[in-house]
């Protein structure tokens, strides 16, 4: 992997597949860009497609304390290292992420984003609060397999499925990145939707959710394409939180050239 370095000094680690206008791939949570790959595959015979691992993961750096603005000064090195004209896709909490990034002036004239984890409303909100506060109780006691466990219960994934995973040779590296819960977490704020912030995007911005995700998660990602000045929503039938990178790729193809077209006349 190649390197670049953030604001900060810290080493952030990126690969480069393929050829054409750059795409950079922003993971979620608990991912590295390894698992990434898939999609970059998929993307890489029409794009110059950048993964990387986000602060605190895989081969990049972790200068401390940590704030959100590391992270998008995190993004902006890898972007910059891309090229110009970029496209930035941004996956759950890496699309928080990239909205914060690109609320802050990012350089990315496209951005699109899956289901941003925002938990808006009375309930979302104490449910959040609860779940940091649980979180951060389990990381400074050391229980990283409770930390993991608790991101994967507050995401959906039902227990038996994470008894499961526990005992799979996956955990381990689960557990090696659960101090980056945080991260994610600190993203999210206190789990509304930043509507001041996302008014500051002038990225086109298409935000997309799954057909068959819960209720509120649809409707988070109405009021983030409501807050983006241009924004356009679109759900993928069939699709939940466990996105499929074959469905998705041919939308972000069709995203990322159709509107380069459009952005390039304008």
């Amino acid at each position: 992997m190649d390197k670049t370095l953030s604001r900060d000094g810290t080493s952030i680690a990126y690969r480069r597949r393929g050829d054409g206008p750059p795409v950079v791939l922003v993971g979620g949570a608990l991912s590295t860009a390894a698992d990434e790959a898939p999609l970059a595959a998929l993307l890489a015979p029409r794009f110059t497609v950048v993964t990387y691992d986000r602060r605190g993961r895989g081969a990049s750096g972790d200068s401390g304390p940590y704030t959100p603005r590391r992270e998008i000064e995190d993004l902006a090195a890898v972007v910059a290292a891309a090229g110009e004209h970029v496209s930035v896709f941004g996956m759950r909490s890496g699309g928080a992420l990239a909205l914060e990034a690109c609320a802050a002036g990012l350089p990315a004239g496209l951005l699109a984003v899956y289901e941003p984890p925002y938990t808006p409303g009375p309930a979302g909100l104490m449910h959040k609060a609860r779940g940091t506060a649980l979180l951060h109780r389990l990381l400074a006691d050391g229980d990283r397999a409770g930390a993991v466990a608790l991101h994967l219960s507050r995401s959906g994934v039902p227990e038996a499925t994470i008894a499961r995973m526990r005992r799979a040779p996956l955990w381990g590296g689960l557990e090696a990145l659960a101090h980056t819960l945080a991260y994610d977490d600190a993203l999210l704020g206190d789990g509304s939707v930043p509507a001041g912030r996302l008014s500051a995007v002038r990225s086109r911005t298409l935000v997309v959710t799954g057909g068959f995700s819960a209720p509120e998660v649809q409707e988070a990602t109405l009021d983030v394409a409501a807050g983006v000045p241009r924004a356009r929503h679109r759900t993928l039938t069939g699709q939940t939180s466990e996105l499929a990178p074959h469905v998705m790729a041919p939308v972000l193809a069709d995203f990322f050239s159709r509107d380069r077209i459009l952005r390039n006349a304008s």
